[in-house]
């Protein structure tokens, strides 16, 4: 039996907090192992705790969401873990530029806080096997309200081979393995090993950052 995922709640409100717990733990397969009130709390309690997903408020005091979520895929914080995290952005506005800067830093998607309790516990899931729980239209739409300047593209991304370019621009425009097995001719299983060698060669944690990484480079048509 696999083990129940680990989440850790952050928000400025106790009682937000506490009638997010009740809908998580009411979940199969799913537990909250902590809470935090700030985002330098929760980068004390990710450490303590080590949970799998982390559900972030973007606007709060002492530290606000954006920042913790920095400092939490900072370089050397990453390196010490053994396993993968996953931010959840939580905001109570659609397309918050701030949920984009928080996403270019590593968070793996948003939600509106006032989700419903089977999209919050479908997101945590979603983000959980590293995918996104926003289009990449909308993250695209995101990215580019803050005007950001195509940088060079790293000679990383030229070692890829052509087969994965293929892939890597598939996975950009938002396409799942299935629909890019099918644009690719190749199995399903042949996909996810072209995607899982994007990652490694290109040092990116998920599908998210691929189309993070495109849009930045200016690899997306």
């Amino acid at each position: 039996m696999s083990e129940n995922i680990k989440v850790l709640l952050v928000d400025d409100q106790d009682l937000f907090r506490e009638g997010v717990a009740v809908i998580v733990n009411a979940q199969e397969g799913m537990e909250v192992v902590g809470q935090a009130g700030d985002g330098l709390e929760a980068i004390a309690q990710v450490d303590a705790l080590d949970p799998d997903v982390v559900l972030m408020d973007i606007r709060m005091p002492e530290m606000d969401g954006v920042e913790a979520t920095r400092q939490l895929f900072a370089p050397d914080r990453a390196a010490k873990r053994t396993k993968p995290l996953r931010v959840l952005v939580l905001t109570t506005f659609n397309l918050d530029d701030r949920a984009a800067t928080a996403i270019r830093h590593g968070a793996s998607g948003f939600l509106l806080k006032d989700t419903t309790p089977v999209m919050l516990r479908d997101a945590i899931r979603t983000v959980h096997a590293g995918n996104a729980v926003l289009a990449p239209t909308d993250l695209t739409t995101l990215l580019d309200q803050q005007f950001i300047e195509a940088t060079p593209t790293p000679s990383a991304y030229l070692e890829l081979t052509e087969k994965e370019r293929e892939v890597f621009e598939a996975v950009a425009r938002g396409l799942s393995n299935a629909e890019i097995a099918g644009l690719v001719f190749a199995s399903e299983s042949t996909v996810k090993t072209h995607v899982g060698a994007i990652l490694r060669k290109l040092a990116l944690r998920d599908r998210v950052q691929i189309v993070v990484f495109a849009h930045e480079h200016g690899l997306v048509g």
